[in-house]
């Protein structure tokens, strides 16, 4: 029975004391904004064809689709072109912005508003890597995803520094973004702009509050209690984000796989056949045409494929094996933006696949880009590690939980 306690409370100090997966959470938040961004900048000479005003799914039609399911789009706040452009442009910063990792808790609630707008706007462009998309958008806004490989870090370094120095380090920049974003949300709110249902206005006020909270807490009190909770509840928040996403990635494969059984089309090999002769998905005819031409190639595809998607939920007890199968997924999808010229939609799936990379492999990682960052740009190579609680520091970084 003290057994049983003892890991039950170094269960609930270890989800409670940090925010876990620091370089997972990292490179979902990069994968995500770097999918988001090249789609926008791709379809920049489409976007009003896909999301605007002179797109076959009128700005009526959809005004009627979100009467009845109450999806959140901020498109439907006005009909005119230059509200469509100042979203478009708000959707492309916020996605660069959350990939550099500056001031990622705003930028993820504003990434994740673009995604939500506009996807929202015209529900039938897209793909499956468009849902995945859609729900990781969400959240990421509960994950401190900017503890490391990003601006917020390298600020709360020398933020750290300073105070070690005795300076005073004065930050203008969150306040005013809280003041502008609380100035937007008043304005919609009182303009009766909020069509959806109650759940995006809700984050989005309780986000708001919270920034509010969170500044107070750590520039106006001196007790360390305030801190360390609010500390314990954003830790909380990450790490069920982070279990949400590992979750979402296992239930997309083990219903992908379960379903690939039962259809016949993937028992006779012709749903792989068939997609590699149509012309939408033959970049590359040759291509294609050289892979279909084998039948063992096509069976090996085949049920390889519906093998891995069905075991990989399972795996995740088995570390090594996990690793093999993380390998062959990836590899698969960079094959599918190759062959069927999906990049986007793989790019999406191979960002859900990397929540399961081990930290090891991703320090490496980071260490081979910080290098390969100083022989082009000459700066310092050190990794910026996520600041941990320690005898000497008894409260843990707040980074990336700033506006």
């Amino acid at each position: 029975m003290n057994r049983f306690a003892e890991t039950v409370s170094a269960a609930i100090a270890r989800v409670t004391g940090a925010a876990l997966g620091p370089y997972q959470s990292a490179i979902v938040r990069i994968g995500f904004g770097a999918t988001w961004l090249m789609f926008l900048l791709r379809e920049i000479p489409h976007r009003t064809e896909l999301y605007g005003p002179d797109g076959p799914w009128s700005w009526t039609l959809a005004r009627q689709l979100i009467d009845t399911n109450g999806a959140f789009t901020a498109l439907m706040w006005s009909d005119g072109r230059l509200w469509f452009e100042a979203v478009y442009v708000l959707a492309v910063l916020a996605s660069a912005l959350l990939l550099a990792g500056w001031r990622t808790r705003t930028m993820s609630v504003l990434f994740m508003v673009g995604v939500l707008s506009l996807q929202n706007r015209s529900v039938f462009v897209g793909d499956g890597g468009d849902n995945v998309l859609h729900l990781m958008s969400i959240y990421l806004v509960f994950t401190r995803c900017g503890q490391v490989w990003s601006l917020d870090a390298r600020r709360a370094r020398r933020e750290r520094e300073a105070h070690a120095r005795g300076e005073r380090v004065t930050d203008r920049v969150g306040p005013a973004l809280w003041a502008v974003s609380g100035l937007a949300l008043i304005t919609v709110t009182a303009a009766g702009r909020f069509h959806s249902a109650w759940t995006i206005p809700v984050l989005l006020w309780t986000v708001w509050a919270a920034q509010a909270l969170w500044w107070v807490v750590r520039r106006r009190t001196r007790s360390a209690e305030p801190r360390i909770l609010l500390d314990v509840i954003a830790n909380i928040l990450h790490n069920g984000a982070l279990v949400v996403i590992m979750a979402e990635a296992c239930l997309i494969y083990a219903t992908a796989g379960w379903y690939k059984i039962q259809g016949s089309r993937w028992q006779d090999g012709t749903a792989v056949y068939y997609p590699l002769h149509l012309d939408y998905f033959s970049p590359w005819p040759a291509l294609g045409d050289l892979l279909s031409s084998s039948g063992t190639m096509v069976m090996l595809v085949t049920y390889g494929t519906v093998a891995v998607q069905v075991a990989f939920p399972f795996t995740l007890f088995n570390r090594r094996v996990k690793n093999v199968l993380l390998a062959v997924m990836m590899t698969e999808h960079l094959a599918i933006a190759l062959v069927l010229g999906l990049p986007f939609f793989s790019l999406a799936m191979i960002t859900a696949d990397a929540v399961f990379l081990p930290t090891s492999f991703l320090r490496r990682l980071g260490g081979w880009t910080a290098r390969a960052r100083v022989l082009v740009f000459s700066r310092d190579p050190r990794p910026e590690v996520p600041e941990q609680r320690t005898p000497e520091n008894p409260e843990p970084s707040h980074v990336g939980s700033t506006p």
